[in-house]
């Protein structure tokens, strides 16, 4: 059993039963990393196709995780902006695992929720399931973290090493197997007891509010996740940055807001609000990111269960001093944020996520990669036309420090180890 670090609540639902069937969380993990969605869904509600419809009413049902990518939509929520576009919404329901928010997604529990963005690539083109981006939920906002049990300082010497990812489809497994691959290592997938080649790095799923106590019970070596469980591990369990993700690949999505396409195209004026509320958010995130930390914490409105100080850190803790030069910053130059704010999906990004995909080593059957093409996957898995809208009617987007300076809807996909 993982140890319980002051601060956070380390426990995990793997052993919680799925509404409806007698399926558990892990089995359920099992299967959706297999690429066996229908069969998960088929088994734990019932009847995917059914269970998959949109909900009737209009209002607003938010699932997320406890981490600082679901900022956008918190702060729609605890600042009323969902309220002023005329929508109801329910208080946001806190969900501690990735498989667990896709499933309430999948079965229409929630309406909007916050996702990896390979998720939603592996939902539509896998698994047939009608996903759609509307927006990008932030940039950056992740790091690679090593215990203070080896004395690591660089990708090279990972060697041997057992590392934690949050999802086989995610940024944090993409960007850390670039880097790893940059240094000559080898991403591997093995299991209990295998021994691991010095060339070799092993990975391994966790959900994320598990990974400070696993790395300070000396269970793996490192993680890579988003904030705040970074700054948690720093401050609780002694664990040092080695590399933050932005810093690798300039700005890049992480989280995307996504909904059911059925939504978009039954209920276009309400999907509107709905990302003009997300817009909105995104700048006042931007602008006040001290007081929005504060108010995600325990000690403001209870959104993450860490205290102030830690999400204070993993919003606004990125200077040199710490850090840097040559440290977990090495492109100061670059300007960008340990977390940034700002929801346009650019077409490019999505272009190398999906190339990026076919050389990241994942458990399951991933054939279905080998038929994506880049450029149709970013006309096709993103609705741009409700986010243009909402960019035009909030301007203020565009003061963002990860926003295109030229052109602010375009921008070159700059990736540097």
């Amino acid at each position: 059993m993982a140890t319980k670090l002051e601060g956070v609540d380390a426990r995990h639902d793997d052993q919680q039963q799925a509404e409806g069937g007698g399926i558990t969380r892990r089995q359920t993990l099992d299967m959706l990393a297999a690429g066996g969605l229908w069969a998960a869904f088929s088994t734990a509600l019932g009847g995917y196709p059914q269970a998959a419809h949109a909900a009737e009413d209009d209002v607003v049902r938010i699932g997320y995780l406890p981490i600082t990518d679901a900022t956008v939509l918190l702060v729609a929520y605890a600042k009323g902006f969902f309220r002023d576009e005329g929508l109801e919404a329910e208080k946001p329901t806190l969900i501690r695992s990735w498989p667990a928010l896709v499933e309430g997604f999948a079965a229409a529990k929630f309406n909007v929720v916050h996702l990896l963005k390979p998720i939603p690539v592996w939902m539509r083109y896998n698994n047939k399931f009608p996903a759609k981006i509307v927006s990008w939920g932030h940039t950056n906002g992740s790091g690679l973290v090593v215990g203070q049990h080896i004395s690591a300082t660089s990708f090279a010497e990972l060697g041997g090493k057992q590392l934690a990812v949050p999802f086989w489809y995610s940024m944090h497994n993409i960007v850390l197997q670039i880097g790893l691959r940059s240094a000559g290592l080898t991403p591997v997938i093995k299991g209990e007891g295998e021994p691991i080649a010095p060339n070799e790095v092993n990975l391994q799923i966790l959900p994320p509010p598990d990974m400070p106590p696993s790395l300070a019970a000396k269970k793996i070596d490192g993680y890579i996740v988003a904030e705040p469980f970074n700054a948690l591990g720093e401050i609780k369990a002694g664990a040092r940055l080695l590399r933050f993700t932005g810093d690798i690949w300039k700005n890049h999505p992480c989280c995307v807001i996504t909904v059911n396409e059925q939504v978009t195209k039954q209920k276009p004026e309400w999907t509107q609000k709905v990302v003009n509320a997300i817009v909105r958010a995104s700048i006042y995130a931007s602008e006040n990111k001290k007081e929005v930390a504060r108010l995600l914490s325990k000690d403001g409105e209870g959104y993450l269960p860490v205290p102030a100080e830690v999400v204070d850190r993993a919003i606004n803790k990125y200077d040199l001093e710490t850090y840097g030069p040559g440290k977990a910053i090495q492109h100061p130059e670059w300007g960008n944020g340990r977390i940034d704010f700002q929801p346009w999906p650019y077409p490019s990004a999505t272009k190398l996520i999906v190339e990026a995909l076919s050389k990241t080593v994942v458990s399951g059957d991933t054939s279905f990669l080998k038929e994506l093409d880049p450029a149709f996957v970013a006309d096709d898995l993103v609705d741009y036309t409700f986010v243009k809208q909402a960019l035009e009617k909030f301007p203020a987007w565009k003061d963002d420090p990860s926003v295109s300076k030229g052109d602010p809807f375009v921008r070159e996909e700059i990736v540097q180890v």
